[in-house]
């Protein structure tokens, strides 16, 4: 390892806005398997499936339809 480490030429991360933020969120025991079985179909992580279902959601500015019957 080197003393000191010049970074005067580095560069910003473009992919900054991008990053992700870990949360605690409580999710039912139920949901939690949904999307891990969803996930191991499509052979990518549930956190990742979750992750996708949700900033579709937001893109799609798709607001949830209750009925409190």
């Amino acid at each position: 390892m080197r003393e000191t480490y010049d970074f005067s030429k580095s560069v910003k991360n473009p992919y900054a806005k991008r990053l992700k933020k870990q949360i605690t969120i409580r999710l039912d025991e139920d949901t939690i398997a949904y999307f891990k079985d969803m996930a191991a179909d499509k052979g990518i992580p549930y956190q990742s499936l979750i992750n996708l279902y949700l900033r579709d959601c937001a893109t799609e500015h798709r607001e949830l339809q209750t009925s409190w019957n």
